[in-house]
């Protein structure tokens, strides 16, 4: 049960048997990944086969198109999982190490947050806060597939400023079998394996999270008092966190706020990581434009650059297409960060170029291979280090979207655990 003024909790979680489940078979990559890259997905489709898998219960969005036809099916695994495969584990939260493609391991916890202290607004001061813009239009699709959905399965990264490691830390000493599930990953996504926490663990891991929001330690982090306390910022997922707070108030507004107080979908699980967890690593999400001549895109970002009259750093951006590939400086940016103004540019160049559309590619082999084809570009450019994400967030609000990537796409939190999001 969620204690009054904190914004997280133990859950209900709920894994199939691994004894006679193949756990490497059930994890899959997030849903938002290989978003250009069908074939990644028709490999996973080779590999689940007709296993128990969570591929059968989310839609990739490389196939959005096909969400009419797709979501009986997954709605009904869902329901049939729920019957027959799931064992609910009561008020679990689940520490999580993950090997990842480099052979670093990043540490986690698995828990449930408050949606009513969620608010992806840029300016907001709740306790938990989205790192990037979000896009409305994006909100929709995603609760299409949400609502009536029995389940949820989280991919969705939540971070904690913890440069002491008094939090996720502590956990990785201590002797314990790691009963959840402990696995390969496939199609190169490394290792992982869980542990459920035992109650000891919860009520230390509670204290060691409520003293990061306390005001003298924000004070000494952001050299300011009288800031609203932050103690979760998303690092991965935020339109899908977006996207329950957006069913969850319409469950609210249907049912009504007495109601809605005690609905499982009040809450949606995720995983909390350390900023400053060393296997950590932050990425720059990089943008193809398909549909476009190169050659009047650059004309065009270079008239845009020209405008340009601020007192930002000067930064480097690295084009690529068919033809080759070349570097821009952008000498007088307004944006602090070069993602920031070359988002600028895109969003401004699709208002009169109608044929045209944007991706977010998070690795830089991919954007060379999808930028070299007929009628595409691509940029490449520096990313932001992650010891200015929380003060940016606090002071700045949220930052241009698909700014960073936490690690490459292969490391992405793989589906595993499960909750119930509806009332019996």
């Amino acid at each position: 049960m969620m204690k009054q003024n904190k914004c997280y909790a133990s859950a209900e979680i709920l894994l199939p048997d691994f004894k006679k489940v193949d756990a490497a078979k059930w994890a899959v990559v997030a849903c938002d990944q290989f978003t250009s890259e069908p074939e990644y997905w028709q490999k996973a489709e080779a590999i689940v086969g007709d296993a128990p898998s969570t591929l059968l219960m989310f839609l990739p969005e490389v196939y959005l198109s096909e969400a009419e036809t797709r979501l009986p099916l997954i709605r009904s695994a869902m329901e049939e999982n729920l019957a027959k495969l799931l064992i609910p584990h009561k008020d679990a939260m689940i520490y999580v190490e993950r090997t990842q493609s480099d052979g670093s391991v990043r540490r986690g916890v698995v828990l449930a947050v408050d949606l009513e202290q969620y608010d992806y607004k840029k300016g907001a001061s709740s306790m938990i806060r989205a790192t990037e813009a979000t896009v409305l239009e994006r909100i929709p699709p995603r609760v299409a597939i949400r609502r009536g959905a029995s389940i949820e399965l989280p991919h969705i990264m939540l971070l904690i400023d913890d440069p002491t490691h008094t939090v996720i830390e502590p956990l990785s000493t201590k002797e314990a079998t790691f009963d959840a599930y402990d696995t390969d990953l496939m199609l190169s996504g490394g290792h992982i394996r869980g542990r459920f926490l035992a109650d000891d663990e919860i009520a230390s891991l509670s204290v060691s999270l409520d003293a990061l929001t306390a005001e003298s330690a924000m004070q000494a982090r952001y050299g300011k008092t009288g800031l609203a306390p932050l103690l979760f910022a998303v690092g991965d997922g935020n339109h899908s966190l977006a996207s329950a707070k957006a069913t969850y108030e319409e469950i609210k507004a249907a049912i009504g706020a007495e109601a809605a107080a005690s609905h499982p979908a009040r809450y949606a699980l995720a995983e909390v990581v350390n900023i400053h967890d060393d296997a950590l690593k932050f990425e720059p999400i990089y943008r193809v434009l398909f549909g476009v001549e190169p050659d009047d895109v650059l004309c065009e970002l270079n008239a845009y650059i020209s405008r340009l009259s601020g007192d930002a750093e000067p930064q480097d951006v690295t084009f690529v297409h068919a033809c080759g590939e070349g570097n821009l400086t952008v000498s007088h940016p307004v944006r602090q960060l070069t993602v920031g103004t070359l988002q600028d540019f895109i969003d401004e160049y699709l208002t009169t170029h109608k044929d045209a559309s944007v991706d977010y590619i998070h690795n830089e082999d991919s954007l060379r291979a999808l930028a070299c084809k007929k009628n595409a570009i691509g940029f490449l450019f520096s990313g932001m280090s992650k010891d200015q994400l929380f003060k940016t967030v606090i002071f700045d609000g949220a930052l241009p979207r698909k700014t960073f990537s936490m690690g490459h796409a292969e490391d992405k939190r793989y589906y595993m655990e499960c909750r119930k999001i509806t009332k019996e």
